[in-house]
């Protein structure tokens, strides 16, 4: 299996480290940050915790620390001000900033593979259609179980809470994002499981 070297390991995870502080330091809310990117630390704390039992593969870590940044950047700027996300709504002409679109796109992109990599080596599954449907429903059941963590915290915490939602008036927020994540999944797997399967199948 291809998996990184022992000092591309310590880079990335230096990458991650480094802008979990760029971005904490410079957040125009601090709660919010916490509360976007508690995800980056709690999956760079088990990655780190499994790396001698369950190496990952390269695509995979390369892939993880790309989802920190998405999730770092749009964590610091609450989403809905992201600069990026304003340059594009000027640029297209949309009503709404839409980054966090973006990173629900993400949120399946990524964890597709997370996922079939799991399910390819602790599991009886060697591939085919059942894997990759399987893997899409996973992943939506992750979006979904984040959309719960947003109902909870709207309810917890009242308008306090928007900035973390994200929703910028949209009533079908909810649906867009998970659907999103649906595409990203799904050109996910057509994209990288050939050669995610190539790095499965390497021998160091």
């Amino acid at each position: 299996m291809k998996t990184v070297s022992e000092a591309e390991g310590v880079a990335l995870t230096g990458v991650v480290v480094a802008a979990l502080a760029w971005t904490g330091f410079g957040a125009r809310s601090i709660g919010t940050w916490a509360m976007e990117v508690v995800w980056v630390v709690a999956g760079l704390v088990l990655v780190l915790a499994v790396r001698r039992g369950f190496p990952l593969t390269r695509l995979l870590c390369w892939l993880l620390v790309l989802h920190a940044l998405v999730l770092c950047y749009g964590g610091q700027y609450t989403y809905a001000e992201t600069p990026v996300g304003e340059w594009v709504q000027q640029w297209l002409g949309t009503q709404r900033n839409n980054y966090d679109r973006f990173a629900h796109f993400v949120q399946g992109f990524v964890p597709a593979i997370a996922v079939r990599e799991v399910l390819l080596r602790r599991s009886p599954l060697t591939g085919g259609r059942w894997l990759a449907f399987l893997t899409v429903c996973v992943c939506l059941s992750i979006s979904a179980c984040f959309e719960f963590v947003e109902w909870a915290s709207a309810l917890a915490l009242g308008g306090s809470a928007d900035d973390f939602l994200a929703t910028q008036g949209d009533p079908w927020d909810t649906q867009w994002d998970m659907f999103l994540c649906l595409c990203g999944a799904l050109v996910s797997l057509a994209l990288l499981a050939r050669r995610h399967d190539r790095q499965l199948s390497t021998t160091i």
